[in-house]
């Protein structure tokens, strides 16, 4: 007998006569929630279905972080992306490319086609640690659409992002021109980006102080609908909720799914926000 296909929305949710915020159902366009898969501890498939099992509905794209799946058995890789598909959850390689990089065109090509191989919806374009000419990085995001996946390309100010680097060696780092983000980025979804994912690093995280004007920008020049930013702490993500929207686009822990989908239908929060987080779909 087949396997039944979970639902692909929340109907027959528990507790129905409790209003909640309208979402839009997958695929969404907008209030995209992607979230963090193996990197600081293991996931496997028992694992990542007890979250899609109970929270599916809420999430959109798993993303491997830190080219975990390389250490991991390619039948394990595969049946996790198997898993997502079945309830709807795209599979985002993260930004792993730029390791790849170094190893050359015919490694990257092998790593484009595996890619798609074990089923990969996204490959991840960034260079937050190398120095690759911005023409090189479209000629990537070029080829990944090519081939039939989404190229999200990762765009920020902080070189170094991602290291897990201190405040001050990032501080010692400097930061990048805001306006010279906001181009690249513009010129990747003219390549064909489906997305632009926004480091944190250097404006939310391992900051003394927030650059909210450099969010500000991006919002300004791009939209939200293109846009996701990296929020993976509750106070980063609960604070773009409360002033810009439960349909913003965001990255978080796996472990933060709850709190964040609470906020996003106005069902709980903290106290600068609890019972503030509406929408009007009339």
């Amino acid at each position: 007998m087949a396997e039944k296909k979970p639902e692909k929305t929340e109907e027959g949710r528990a507790f129905p006569f409790i209003r909640l915020n309208e979402r839009e159902s997958k695929p969404r366009k907008r209030g995209i929630t992607e979230m963090r898969g193996p990197y600081y501890t293991p996931m496997g498939k028992r694992h990542l279905e007890d979250i899609l099992e109970t929270m599916g509905a809420y999430v959109d794209i798993l993303k491997f972080a830190g080219g975990s799946f390389s250490l991991m058995p390619r039948k394990a890789v595969k049946g996790l992306i198997d898993l997502c598909h079945r309830y709807d959850v795209k599979v985002d390689t993260g930004g792993f490319i730029e390791h790849v990089l170094t190893q050359g065109k015919e490694t990257v090509d092998r790593y484009i086609e595996e890619c798609k191989r074990l089923g990969f919806d996204i490959i991840e374009i960034s260079s937050g640690f190398l120095s690759v000419p911005p023409d090189d990085l479209l000629r990537l995001t070029e080829k990944v659409r090519k081939a039939g996946m989404k190229a999200k390309a990762e765009v920020g100010i902080q070189f170094g992002a991602g290291g897990a680097s201190s405040v001050e060696e990032l501080e010692a780092e400097g930061v990048g021109d805001v306006d010279w983000a906001v181009m690249r980025a513009k010129r990747h979804l003219d390549a064909g980006a489906y997305m632009i994912m926004i480091e944190s690093e250097g404006i939310t995280e391992q900051v003394k102080t927030w650059r909210t004007d450099v969010i500000a920008k991006f919002i300004r020049e791009i939209g939200t609908e293109k846009t996701m930013f990296e929020a993976a702490d509750p106070g980063v993500f609960s604070w773009y909720i409360k002033n810009y929207g439960p349909e913003m686009n965001l990255f978080v822990d796996h472990s933060q799914i709850v709190l964040l989908e609470s906020l996003r239908s106005g069902l709980w929060g903290t106290m600068d926000v609890w019972g503030r987080i509406v929408t009007y779909k009339g």
